[in-house]
């Protein structure tokens, strides 16, 4: 798999507040993409602004731009905007996450899933939630269950919104 991880504020944000970042690094290598809108949204903490300047600083993750007046800008001002009938305005980093996934055919790191899922079905793109990436870390053995459980409860006390309350509970539905 060489595609590249567009993450999203809430998906970074889910392992920068336990400070499990090295997951992601880990598991997409050379291939993480933060919309600059994700940048500026993050700046606004300056615990979460100066782990990602870390990051981008040691050439961990890229940066990246929409390019004014191309298919990709357009689209994201029609998500942010404007967007067809029978669709909802989304979040600027959100938008700009989904449209550099479509732009460069990458992964979306979201977890907003009322936001986000009718433009990964209309889009047909790859998508993983931060629990999924937890599935992944633990699938390559850079976790187990019960790290796991430490960093999904973690995640929990920092409000993070996760589907179940432990990973351990995680892993017995996706197994079913």
């Amino acid at each position: 798999m060489t595609e590249s991880l567009f993450l999203d504020t809430d998906c970074l944000s889910t392992f920068l507040l336990v400070q499990r970042e090295n997951l992601i690094l880990q598991l997409y290598a050379g291939r993480i993409g933060i919309p600059k809108q994700v940048y500026a949204e993050l700046r606004k903490v300056p615990f979460m602004k100066n782990r990602v300047d870390g990051l981008l600083q040691a050439n961990r993750v890229l940066l990246y731009q929409i390019t004014a007046e191309t298919d990709s800008s357009r689209l994201y001002l029609k998500l942010t905007e404007h967007p067809d009938q029978g669709y909802k305005i989304i979040g600027t980093g959100e938008a700009a996450a989904i449209v550099l996934t479509k732009e460069y055919n990458g992964i979306l790191g979201s977890n907003n899933m009322r936001d986000i899922l009718p433009y990964v079905r209309l889009f047909n793109i790859k998508h993983r939630t931060s629990a999924d990436i937890m599935v992944e870390a633990f699938e390559q053995h850079l976790i187990n269950e019960g790290q796991g459980n430490v960093i999904w409860r973690d995640m929990l006390q920092r409000n993070r919104k996760l589907p179940v309350n432990t990973f351990t509970e995680f892993l017995l539905r996706r197994k079913q």
